[in-house]
């Protein structure tokens, strides 16, 4: 009887120690981890835009999940661009996202974009994956754009010649029986970098002025975007004095210009059909502007001559000057602030001369390409070239 108890007891702990080991490895589910998505949108000119934080959980938990949250300033204040939030979310068992919402205020003011942040803490029954906090990145792609009118004023008025034509940029969009927009990606035969959009993103119509806004952004292949505005087969004209007002923009890279192209250029070519720079400058020397005309035989290499002028303090790019280009019959001369740098007579010109039929206006800012070089570390985005008035005179 003895033995057989033994044996009993012996059997009992065999049993209750498989039992206990077994047990031993049974472990709890893994805590879901928490994160939080970036994100990025536009601003609206006056009403306010909701910004949702979504909220990913990894897996899913069978149990509530807690989490506190909180906005923290950046670039962007919640005393001025969002409103604060903060407290705790409660998300139910078995869901795979939840999300914060954070209103942020209208505004009209175009200017570099902004950020504040969202960050998560001290999750329950959770965990964070990362910092637990999010970037929300606000655009301001608004179209009113502040311009200090500082610079130089030419006349309203010439002896022997009337106003013709202008454009003040008084109107609340661009005056499309005056101009059009060019597009594309292509490298515009110099190795130019930016895409040309229609986007307001890119040009806009703010108090007067015609802004042209060169951008760093992926559009298509390219890694820039910028504006390029043509009068062609709208507004052409032959002779007269031509006025353009405008601040510039700089930078290593940076190419604007204010220039013409010959109507007939969809029959002839370039160079054939001529081009008239009556300003174009290199963003790494912004005190310099140059004025040079092109002509040569349809599809080849052009013949050029011109010149430049160069600010005795200063630059283009921290006041208005005046652009000007007085077109005769046998002579072209080149003017800023009514300074006159260079002139071409008509027998300079050999072969054919373009210069006496009508010519259409182009304004752009290109980016990088075989003259000015490409931008690089130095350069600051976005650049703005504002035009205030386009005027002719005959």
């Amino acid at each position: 009887m003895l033995k057989l108890n033994n044996l009993y007891l012996y059997a009992l702990c065999i049993f209750l120690s498989f039992s206990c080991s077994k047990s031993d490895d049974v472990q709890e589910p893994a805590l879901a981890s928490l994160s939080v998505n970036n994100i990025s949108k536009q601003r609206d000119n006056k009403a306010e835009t909701t910004f949702r934080f979504t909220i990913n959980i990894t897996p899913s938990s069978s149990k509530e999940i807690a989490v506190n949250y909180t906005t923290k300033d950046g670039t962007a204040t919640s005393t001025k661009d969002f409103t604060a939030v903060s407290g705790t979310l409660t998300i139910p068992a078995n869901q795979t996202s939840s999300y914060i919402d954070v209103i942020v205020k209208g505004d009209s003011l175009r200017q570099a974009e902004q950020a504040f942040y969202l960050e998560l803490s001290s999750p329950v029954n959770a965990i964070l994956k990362g910092s637990g906090k999010a970037t929300g990145t606000i655009w301001n792609d608004g179209t009113y754009f502040p311009v200090d009118e500082t610079g130089y004023y030419t006349s309203t008025t010439y002896l022997g010649k009337s106003l013709v034509w202008s454009d003040e940029f008084d109107a609340v969009a661009l005056d499309n029986s005056s101009w059009k927009y060019e597009s594309g990606g292509n490298g515009w035969g110099n190795n130019e970098l930016q895409y040309y959009t229609n986007s307001v993103k890119n040009s806009f119509i703010s108090d007067g002025h015609l802004v042209l806004e060169a951008r760093r952004e992926t559009v298509g292949s390219n890694n820039y975007s910028s504006a390029r505005i043509i009068s062609k087969d709208k507004k052409t004209f032959t002779y007269g004095r031509i006025d353009m007002r405008a601040k510039l923009p700089k930078g290593q890279g940076i190419w604007p210009a204010l220039w013409m192209l010959g109507n007939n250029i969809s029959q002839l070519n370039w160079p054939a059909c001529g081009e008239i720079d009556i300003m174009e400058l290199l963003g790494h020397e912004p005190n310099k502007s140059y004025g040079t005309i092109h002509w040569g035989p349809a599809g080849g290499g052009s013949t050029h001559i011109g010149a430049n002028y160069s600010l005795s303090s200063g630059d283009f790019s921290t006041s208005f000057h005046v652009f000007s280009f007085l077109w005769e019959t046998d002579k072209l001369t080149f003017y800023v602030d009514d300074v006159p740098y260079f002139s071409a007579t008509k027998a300079q010109v050999n072969g054919d001369y373009p210069f006496d039929k009508p010519f259409f206006f182009i304004m752009n800012i290109a980016v990088g390409g075989n003259w000015p070089g490409n931008p690089d570390a130095t350069t600051i985005f976005p650049q703005h070239m504002i035009v205030d008035f386009v005027r002719v005179f005959q």
